[in-house]
């Protein structure tokens, strides 16, 4: 199980090429992939997705590309010329003006950068593999991390899980008590307020029955017990992020329900402390691919 935080790089040097490939994971609900790479790489975008996707299921995911390229390739220069007018014209009529002698030259329109441009041939297409097997490694290393963070994540997600079962296991013992307890406040209210008045036993029962009822949380123990099991089932699977995600929600709900059913002080509480562990465990569920 991979956590979706983490970081990774690789580098490529050889034939006058220099490749740096970094990659950095946050969470999110998919694979959101932005590649931030020279303009030379955009034919080999989808390549470089496509390897990425191989490697990272889930997160927020930026790429960026370093490159340098030292052989010795083709070059020209592009001149423009209507800019380069302009900027004569402009120095002519400053000159008269000024009535000093125009000294634009040439040579001087051609080092303005907005005047000329160079259009260096770089060609990445002979480099795929090389570019592909960095990223490949980048994305190796990321998951490294990824991995030995998410194993800290599972680890305490179990405990917490084994604290879950233990105010689950406290509640369950707890709840059948809670109607006796009711049946002997109730008895004890109606013989203080009737003194020797004989009262229907039939309707001191319905009551409790009703009360009983009404409280019942067995259903909803049973499966948060499930729910405890298919937790400890799922996190030991690959890219189960969303399974636990969902399965966290059902956590909720049944804590919820046997919050909203309880009329025990001390069901209130259990309860309380059930819900606090079940949120750390979903923020941390968060962070799993």
């Amino acid at each position: 199980m991979n956590s979706m935080t983490g970081y990774g790089a690789a580098r490529y040097s050889g034939d006058g090429i220099d490749l740096t490939v970094e990659i950095k994971t946050v969470n999110n609900r998919v694979l959101d992939l932005n590649v931030k790479a020279p303009r030379a790489f955009a034919a080999l975008e989808d390549k470089i997705r496509k390897v990425v996707s191989e490697n990272v299921k889930r997160g927020r995911a930026d790429l960026f590309v370093t490159f340098s390229d030292k052989r010795e390739t083709a070059a020209g220069v592009t001149v423009d010329i209507e800019k380069a007018l302009k900027y004569y014209a402009a120095g002519k009529e400053l000159a008269e003006k000024l009535g000093v002698e125009n000294d634009v030259t040439p040579a001087f329109l051609l080092r303005l950068p907005d005047v000329t441009e160079s259009a260096a041939t770089t060609d990445v297409s002979d480099i795929e593999n090389a570019v592909t097997d960095t990223v490949r490694k980048a994305c190796e290393n990321l998951n490294a991390m990824r991995k030995a963070e998410g194993a800290k994540l599972v680890a305490d997600m179990l405990s917490r899980m084994d604290d879950i079962s233990e105010v689950r296991e406290k509640i369950s013992l707890r709840a059948p008590k809670v109607a006796a307890e009711y049946k002997e406040k109730l008895k004890s209210r109606i013989e203080e307020a009737l003194k020797d008045v004989k009262y229907d036993e039939a309707r001191l029962l319905n009551e409790v029955a009703f009360y009983t009822d009404k409280v019942n949380i067995d259903e909803e123990l049973t499966r948060l017990g499930s729910h405890i099991t298919q937790f400890r089932a799922i996190i030991n699977t690959e890219n189960a992020g969303k399974k636990l995600d969902f399965l966290m929600q059902e956590f909720n709900r049944e804590a919820n329900t046997i919050c909203s059913k309880s009329n025990d002080v001390e069901v209130t509480r259990l309860a309380l402390s059930l819900k606090n562990e079940i949120e750390k465990v979903r923020e941390q569920v968060q962070n799993l691919e």
